[in-house]
């Protein structure tokens, strides 16, 4: 029976609820998570500084043997440029540069004379496009003071954070409702397992729950094996061995705007268990934020139920 899929009535007064919770914690914690964060990027970049000699010594060298740097490089131009854009302006493979920021690595496939060649294009238009005005000693040639490389760093430190404001708080939200689930939990008796090799959310036994937990999925008939992430994956306290647990999916929203646009993801996820390990498979949503009417009624045509942050006792009423 669901929880709160089939309660339309009670769907305003929710998300009023949910809405009033989410700001009092982006009121509260936010700015917190977002400095924190300002402090350790702004580390990030002055050591950047440093293995570029203060942007002096911008070479093939440098980036090859630091390619964590460049994402730092690119805010340190006038105008700061996008990713696509550097690879646009640089005429370099879209490969490289995402190797390079998301990996930290250079491209294992690339030829060394081909890296060389395209890691000199990027330093080409790094060094073209240096903002002069936060790093005044590119034009006079004077020894930068530290404060001067300090207040340097701060603000290439508050652009990158500027480009991540969002997933900062996205990310701090999702620890937090992790952590209340947890507590929850362990309130009533339950115990955490940590995620890894070995783990299978199929011989996971009662009374235990883990996060972040890999399900394999099989996708084009069973040509291809893929991982589905889940949040929070519980085993009821009185199931037996052969029951599937239940599987949670904490979402967070600032905005009505970017739930709504992607509200297909949960039911093409949910689309995927179902047909892998059949209809039996539960999978709800705890949600906290700027969900309205038509997200829900979305997730409830879909066949997918959830329990607001602000109201998590219902969880006892999914048998947890």
């Amino acid at each position: 029976m669901p929880v709160n899929a089939d309660k339309p009535h009670l769907w305003k007064p929710d998300i009023a609820q949910s809405v009033d919770f989410y700001n009092r914690w982006f009121m509260q914690f936010a700015p917190t998570a977002y400095r924190d964060t300002r402090i350790a990027t702004t580390i990030s970049v002055e050591s950047a500084l440093a293995r570029t000699a203060n942007l002096t010594n911008i070479t093939p060298a440098v980036l090859r043997q630091h390619p964590e740097v460049l994402p730092i490089l690119r805010m340190a131009t006038a105008p700061p440029i996008a990713r696509d854009r550097l690879i646009g302006l640089a005429g370099v493979s879209p490969n490289l540069v995402k190797n390079m920021e998301e990996k930290q690595r250079i491209s294992p496939r690339m030829s060394s004379t081909l890296v060389d060649a395209e890691l000199q294009k990027i330093s080409q238009i790094i060094a073209r496009l240096t903002d002069k005005d936060i790093f005044p000693w590119l034009e006079n040639g004077l020894e930068p003071t530290d404060t001067q490389v300090h207040r340097a760093a701060t603000i290439v430190a508050d652009r990158l954070c500027g480009a991540l404001a969002d997933p900062i708080v996205r990310n701090a939200q999702e620890r937090r409702q992790l952590a209340t689930i947890r507590q929850w939990l362990e309130q009533r008796g339950y115990s955490y397992i940590r995620g890894g090799a070995g783990l299978s959310f199929q011989t996971m036994q009662p009374g235990t729950f883990s996060f972040r937990l890999n399900i394999p999925v099989s996708l084009q008939g069973g040509i291809k094996q893929v991982n589905i992430p889940i949040d929070t994956v519980i085993k009821p306290l009185q199931s037996s061995p052969s029951d599937l647990p239940l599987l949670i999916e904490a979402k967070s929203a600032g905005d009505y705007t970017n739930p709504n646009k992607r509200r297909k993801e949960e039911a093409i996820k949910v689309a995927q268990l179902r047909l892998n390990y059949g209809n039996n498979i539960r999978f709800i949503l705890f949600l906290c934020g700027y969900f309205d009417s038509g997200y829900l009624g979305y997730e409830a045509a879909e066949g997918i139920d959830w329990v607001w942050e602000h109201r998590i006792d219902d969880l006892a009423l999914f048998g947890v």
